[in-house]
């Protein structure tokens, strides 16, 4: 799987605890940085990795900032981009079976590195039902 990875400064560190346990598994990857714990504005670093999911670029994307909100909030403004904030492995799975999520946005702050590898498990190895899901995903966008 081609998978996008960014950050801010308050998720670099987590960043390369998720890379490194990405690259064991084989998968490729697109480090979009920030690279350093310098203060950053993360939109600079979302819209890049939200481009690259929308336009099929890569298979999906993960951000890491301290809370999850603003990496969140900025990739959900791209209108191919469902990006779900998950600080437990069940919810990433949820993300992905019940709202085809293709974004994963973990707040570095708030779990730990563990749990970070065990929701990044948990979001690239589920599949989005489809079904019953798919109408109410369908709504999502604006028309």
């Amino acid at each position: 799987m081609k998978i996008a990875i960014a950050n801010d400064h308050a998720g670099t560190t987590l960043k390369f605890e998720v890379l490194n346990f990405l690259k064991e598994k084989g998968h490729e990857l697109v480090n979009l940085g920030t690279d350093t714990t310098d203060s950053v504005d993360y939109p600079d670093y979302v819209h890049p990795l939200a481009d690259k999911v929308e336009k099929k670029e890569v298979d999906l994307g993960i951000l890491i900032c301290g809370s999850a909100q603003g990496v969140a909030i900025t990739a959900n403004k791209h209108a191919g981009i469902r990006a779900a904030v998950s600080w437990q492995k069940e919810i990433a799975a949820l993300a992905r079976q019940h709202n085809d999520a293709n974004v994963l946005c973990m707040p570095a702050r708030f779990i730990s590195t563990d749990e970070a590898l065990e929701i990044t498990q948990a979001f690239l190895t589920s599949d989005f039902e489809g079904g019953r899901h798919q109408k109410r995903v369908e709504k999502i966008p604006c028309k």
